[in-house]
């Protein structure tokens, strides 16, 4: 209908060389007759593209991913950005354990690049990422870093985080703080526990062992599992030693509010009886009461972050210059945090 080659219709709906403006029009005013729009499917299959970035998530029964902080702000930093590169998101859940058919999502050309997110530290999740890596397939892991290798990372100074938390506490007055930190398999509970160390050990409320976390009194060490319920059952394990404790720091608001709740339910007022200090300054940490002190942390940013080095590796320099505060080390890029004082870490104590 538009009397030119099938060449010259490709070329103009995908904009690609020199078109004259009205072989453009006659083609495109054809397509409009006909009704005609590119067939998605086909173009992938014809460019070996999929025109998708694949976002891998962890799949935990009974978890509302989308609604916990962490999340919802990595995947709207991701979406955002993947609209404005013109690309589509595809979300992929995977179990704990599961084997992750990483390479077979690239294989199978369902996307182009990938975003992990809750990768853990294990010997089976490392030799998947080495596999993608030697394939040469494009991925980037976020708040995740696997020591000794060097995966393109899109992490944040959790160690600092930790550090200014603790010393904040410190500065207070408070010097019996316990920490509630996640589980060691994610690489920024061993991050924040290094900071909260750090932190003791410069006050001389410990003493730096060989291994670390050796030193702590196991009655101000406690693990969860970054959930709310966690953080609420540990109340009650801190509650035995409540005469050996005056503050807690928590590894994230989650399981901070959760201990705010649990106290609260044992007759200790946070913010008066003890201090509470959380971490990832989500909307949570602004309603409760007392307000919860907090480390924030970027997790926008970092997902948008993620897709453009993924996307647009040529921009690579012009995308970390353009990101204040961002160090390069390697292939791993660290975000910085901020502390937020509230008045949850304000207690009054003697």
């Amino acid at each position: 209908m538009a009397g030119v080659s099938e060449a010259t219709v490709s070329r103009v709906f995908n904009n690609v060389g020199p078109i004259r403006e009205e072989t453009r029009c006659k083609v495109l005013e054809a397509a409009d007759k006909l009704g005609y729009y590119p067939n998605a499917i086909a173009q992938s299959f014809a460019r070996r593209k999929s025109g998708n970035l694949g976002v891998i998530l962890p799949y935990v029964p009974k978890v509302h991913l989308f609604s916990t902080y962490y999340f919802s702000e990595i995947l709207n930093g991701i979406g955002e950005q993947v609209r404005d590169l013109g690309y589509d998101m595809l979300l992929i859940f995977r179990k704990p354990g599961d084997d992750n058919g990483y390479i077979e999502l690239f294989r199978s050309q369902k996307v182009d690049a990938c975003v992990l997110l809750g990768t853990t530290d294990t010997p089976k999740e490392r030799k998947s990422l080495k596999a993608l890596e030697e394939a040469g397939y494009p991925f980037c892991l976020v708040n995740q870093h696997f020591e000794g290798e060097h995966f393109l990372e899109v992490d944040a100074g959790h160690e600092r985080g930790a550090y200014e938390a603790v010393k904040h506490l410190l500065d207070e007055g408070f010097s019996k703080i316990a920490f509630l930190n996640g589980p060691a398999e994610y690489s920024n509970s061993t991050d924040r526990l290094r900071g909260y160390v750090r932190a003791m050990t410069e006050a001389g409320r410990i003493s730096q062992g060989e291994k670390l976390g050796r030193a702590v009194p196991p009655e101000w060490l406690d693990t969860g599992n970054y959930s709310r319920t966690s953080g609420y059952e540990a109340a009650s394990r801190f509650f035995h030693n409540r005469q050996q404790i005056d503050a807690v720091f928590a590894a994230n608001d989650r399981m901070a509010i959760g201990l705010m709740q649990g106290f609260r339910d044992l007759g200790i007022a946070p913010g008066r009886d003890i201090a509470i200090v959380g971490y990832d300054n989500s909307d949570g940490a602004r309603i409760t009461d007392p307000p919860l002190t907090s480390v924030d942390v970027p997790f926008y940013r970092m997902g948008a972050i993620a897709v453009r080095l993924l996307l647009q590796p040529d921009q690579e320099p012009e995308i970390l210059a353009s990101e204040q505060g961002t160090l390069y080390n390697g292939r791993r890029v660290q975000m910085e945090t901020k502390l937020v004082v509230r008045s949850s870490s304000k207690g009054n104590q003697a």
